[in-house]
This record gives C-alpha cells, sequence and structure tokens, in this order.
C-alpha cells in the first residue's frame, strides 16, 4: 500500500507538469521550459533511440529525460537508494518529458504502462518532491527508452559532440568531451593538477609553429608540465633567478647539474661537510668519466685559492649550511675567487631555504635546493630544483630531459602548497631552532651544540652577514657513548626517528646509526661522524612541548 501510494503520487506530480526538472540551487522559480531562451551546457547532447513494443507508438514518447533534484537519492530510503542503481530512476518516480511534441504527453496524460512500471518500484517511504519546470544548465540530461519495461540509457549523438567519425560508446568514452581540446582552468584560485605523459597538436601547422617558438605548449611531459611550470616561476622570483628547472628528487638535482656542466675529465671543488650521497657521487661515480675533485673546508679560503690555481676548475659545489655540522661557506668571497679562474658556483641551499639565504644575490651562479624538505614543508613528497641563469639552466635541462628524473604533477602541486606557508613556517623555526640551541649549550649533558646562529659557531660571524635565519635544525653531542645517544633519541616523545628534516613534524636521527652504519667507527670518524652526534630538525611543534620532552629525554641518561 504504501509504495502504491507513492507511486500515485509521483504520477500525479508528472500529470500537473509534464515537462519538468528540478534546480541545484536555491533558485527556484516557475517560468515554464520555453520561457528561458539559454541553451543547457549539455543541450544537443542527447538522441531520441526509436522503440518499439506496445509502450511507444509512433506519434508518442520517444525517450525519457528524468531530472531530480540534488537531495532526491538522499529522501529515499536505503532499499529504495538500492532500486535507484539497479533498475533505473525511471522505474522510482514516473516522471516523463519527451525531446518530441507526442500528444500523449502534451495533454499530460500518462500511459498505463508507465504507471505501470512506476508501481513495480519499491520505495518504503518518501517525502514529496517539489518540481520545478525550470532548466538548469546545471544539470546533465538523462536519456533513457523503456523497451518491455525495461529502462535503457541512450547513446550521445557523436555529432552533437563535433565527433562525427565515432560511432561507438567504446570510442566516445575515449574521445567524448575531449577530442577538441580543454583549456586548463586558469581562474581556479590553486593551481591544476595536470596528470599527462604527452601533449598534442591540432594540426601539422601548428605543431611545426610549436617547433619554431610560434605556438607555446607542451610536448612531452618529460619536457615541461603546466602545474610545475608556476612552481618553477615561484622559485625563480624567491631566488632572484632567470630561470628554475625541478627534478623528481634532490639527488636528481645535484646529479644532472654535475653531469651537465662539468665536461669529462673537468675538475670540481667540493667541502668536506656534506650529504653523503653526495659525496658518494663525488668520490665514487664522476671517477669514471674523468673527473677529479678537490675536497676542502668549508672555511678554507687558502684551499681554495690553491685548488683553483693548479687546477683548470669547472666548478666549486658546497653546501651552505652543511649537512650535519651546518657549517657555513662565504659565498661571495668563494664567488668572486671562482669567477676570477672562470669556475662557475653552485651552492646547496637546503638547510637555508631561500628565505633566510640568496645564494645568487651574494654571487653563485646556481642554487640548488631538495624541496622534499622546508620547501614543500609537509613530509610527504620528494622534490629537487635548480635556479639560476637562463643558459646554465638551459644546459641542466637538455641534460635533465635525455635522463629523466621528472617531477611528478602531484608531487608539485604539493611542493607549491607548501611553499605558500614557507615564511610562516621558517620564522617558527628558526625561533624554536635557536632557542633550543642555547638551552642545549646550557646542559650539562650536552658536550656541543652545531648552530650558526650561537656565538660559539665557527662561521657566526658569516651566517649573520649572509642569513637573515639560520633554520629549524640543531646538531649537538651528547655527554655519553652510542648506546647512551641512542638511549638519549629513544628517550624522546615527540620527534619521529627518521632520515629527513624540514616538515612540520619533528625529526630526530643519530648519523652513526642512520647514515653511516655500514662504516666502521674508525671510518665513521674520518667525516667527523661520532657516535654521540644528534641531528634535531624542529617541526612545528610548541617551543615548551619540545623544551620539556628533550630535558626529560636527557635527564633519563
Amino acid at each position: 500500500m504504501e509504495t502504491s501510494k507513492i507511486s500515485s503520487m509521483a504520477v500525479n506530480y508528472a500529470r500537473v507538469s509534464p515537462s519538468f526538472q528540478c534546480r541545484p540551487d536555491p533558485d527556484f522559480h516557475g517560468h515554464s521550459r520555453s520561457e528561458i531562451p539559454r541553451a543547457s551546457r549539455f543541450a544537443g547532447r542527447i538522441k531520441a533511440v526509436p522503440t518499439h513494443g506496445p509502450l511507444f507508438g509512433s506519434s508518442c514518447l520517444s525517450s525519457l529525460i528524468l531530472r531530480f533534484p540534488p537531495n532526491f537519492v538522499r529522501q529515499l530510503s536505503t532499499k529504495a537508494r538500492r532500486n535507484c542503481s539497479n533498475i533505473g530512476v525511471a522505474q522510482i518516480v514516473a516522471a516523463s518529458w519527451s525531446n518530441n511534441d507526442g500528444s500523449a504527453v502534451a495533454s499530460g496524460d500518462v500511459l498505463p504502462e508507465a504507471i505501470a512500471a512506476t508501481d513495480a518500484a519499491t520505495i518504503t517511504a518518501l517525502e514529496p518532491i517539489e518540481l520545478s519546470s525550470v532548466v538548469d544548465d546545471d544539470v546533465a540530461d538523462v536519456a533513457a527508452s523503456n523497451i518491455n519495461g525495461v529502462v535503457k540509457l541512450s547513446s550521445a549523438n557523436p555529432s552533437s559532440l563535433g565527433l562525427p567519425f565515432l560511432s561507438s560508446d567504446g570510442s566516445i568514452a575515449v574521445h567524448g568531451g575531449e577530442r577538441l581540446g580543454r583549456a586548463i582552468v586558469t581562474d581556479s584560485i590553486t593551481t591544476p593538477v595536470v596528470n599527462t605523459s604527452a601533449y598534442f597538436f591540432k594540426n601539422s601547422d601548428e605543431l611545426i609553429d610549436f617547433k619554431e617558438k610560434r605556438h607555446q605548449s607542451y610536448e612531452y611531459a618529460r619536457y615541461g608540465n603546466p602545474t610545475t611550470a608556476p612552481l618553477e616561476r615561484k622559485i625563480s622570483a624567491l631566488e632572484g633567478a632567470e630561470s628554475t628547472l625541478f627534478m623528481a628528487s634532490g639527488m636528481c638535482a645535484s646529479t644532472v647539474m654535475l653531469l651537465a656542466l662539468v665536461p669529462a675529465g673537468g675538475h670540481i671543488i667540493t667541502t668536506t661537510d656534506c650529504y653523503r650521497k653526495t659525496r658518494i657521487f663525488v668520490e665514487g661515480f664522476l671517477p669514471k668519466m674523468g673527473i677529479k675533485a678537490t675536497v676542502i673546508d668549508p672555511a678554507d679560503i687558502e684551499g681554495l685559492k690553491s685548488a683553483l690555481a693548479v687546477n683548470n676548475v669547472t666548478l666549486f659545489f658546497s653546501e651552505s649550511p652543511t649537512n650535519p655540522f651546518l657549517r657555513c661557506v662565504d659565498i661571495q668571497l668563494v664567488s668572486e675567487l671562482c669567477h676570477r679562474k672562470g669556475a662557475l658556483v653552485c651552492i646547496d641551499g637546503t638547510f637555508a631555504t631561500p628565505l633566510n639565504q640568496k645564494a645568487l644575490a651574494l654571487g653563485a651562479d646556481i642554487v640548488l635546493h631538495s624541496a622534499t624538505k622546508y620547501i614543500a614543508g609537509h613530509n610527504d613528497v620528494l622534490g629537487g630544483c635548480l635556479s639560476g641563469r637562463e643558459d646554465l639552466i638551459a644546459e641542466i635541462r637538455n641534460m635533465h630531459h635525455i635522463i629523466g628524473g621528472t617531477l611528478n604533477p602531484n608531487a608539485a602541486y604539493l611542493i607549491n602548497r607548501g611553499l605558500k606557508t614557507l615564511h610562516i613556517r621558517m620564522r617558527e623555526q628558526n625561533s624554536t631552532a635557536l632557542r633550543i640551541a642555547e638551552l642545549l649549550e646550557s646542559h650539562p649533558k650536552v658536550k656541543r651544540v652545531y648552530y650558526p646562529g650561537l656565538p660559539s659557531h665557527p662561521e657566526h660571524e658569516l651566517a649573520k652577514r649572509q642569513m637573515s635565519g639560520f633554520g629549524g635544525v640543531v646538531s649537538f653531542e651528547v655527554d655519553g657513548d652510542l648506546n647512551t645517544t641512542k638511549n638519549f633519541v629513544d628517550a624522546l616523545e615527540i620527534p619521529y626517528i627518521a632520515p629527513s628534516f624540514g616538515g612540520c613534524e619533528s625529526i630526530v636521527d643519530q648519523p652513526a646509526i642512520m647514515s653511516y652504519w655500514d662504516l666502521s667507527q674508525a671510518e665513521r670518524l674520518t667525516y667527523g661522524i661520532k657516535d654521540n652526534l644528534v641531528r634535531f630538525s624542529f617541526g612545528l611543534e610548541d617551543f615548551k612541548d619540545l623544551q620539556a620532552d628533550i630535558l626529560q629525554a636527557l635527564e633519563s641518561i
């Protein structure tokens, strides 16, 4: 009885408003379809399907166009929603509207077969639904043909999509709505993610125009992406660079840069304190191409002058601050000395960020960042970038196009999103790290603290000149051996034990275990890595919480 009552109610709605549809917004009004001249966004997409059987005659309804308000399904019971899904909404509510002007529909009469189909629906509860006959160009038409009471969706008309050469649903599913091109939504607040491996051209002339730089577009995803391009422009603006190139990781950026700029048989100068994987590449892989390296202390200016004097140096490459001892290179002086000898200068500014240090303004030719760290800032993505003069970045870009290591557009989106809060995050992390460094330096269970913001740091005065903030990483030595230090790290409750830095979450690691465990203690010491060394990256947790956690961990050893 309940089902019969609902079905009857729905049929009455159809009789009152034989030509109806519902709007998805509050702008309901009672104008008839003919009073609204605007065309639907989906106009012309539905093809009337000839039908057979007792329900439809030659002058009767040829298709059912059903439109429901946005909360329609929510008003149905669970059982009714299953019916909506399984047997079609046309059998839930007998609401019919014709593309034709059939007499049966025009008069408002409902065919007995349609009523029967409606009665077959099992709806246990449904509140009355107010229906409007207003056309809305945000509601898609659902076309259905009824053959012996079975509802079927009709095929779209390929000609109406501008694709007359397609005749099957399978081909339309592949090309419909896309084949003729679609612009990126440029008025969205956020940069859209464009997931594609290649870009097409409308014809050969457009391709030739692209090749001859008269048409701006992309060709292949390894060569560029509309999601990555704004990110590169943003870093260029922050660094004051002519051009920026993003890659899949910081190490990818480092290795591709070295391969692109240093010729076979060339010579580079680098520093003792650096990321271990960079050292492995410089010492283990570059020699295979006949490339030699001179390694100096970050502050050894005399050693730099000597290496420049006796070698045909192509490139000086160093972090500043360095990893993990946060040593600083005098970027301005090093750049002046190298440029006199025709050598390029690349500074890895990952620990500094583009906000705390402007390496290019200080004289460097290229600045490199592992965007995985502070730039992205959320411990959720890998990326690396190089910024500098257009000619240098173009040379590196050519090598990148060959080697690969392309930044995924989804990663580009995350990095771009992270950049928007970089200044807020760095302000907090700079402050927290400096306060914790001062706390650690005065604690009896800490032997030494490495942080450029402390007067005890060997390059403190230099850091004050070339940096506006000192970063969120503090390295220090616990007063104890490997196990004592390990116990301190394990006693910490807030930071994660992990091999990265620069994110919102604090991270701690013991380099002797995290990065150099495959080496003996004696081998580790050749790189200055003591068993009691700790590297602490401070996130965005409250200073008091971090302070209390560190103090309790120190007290536990």
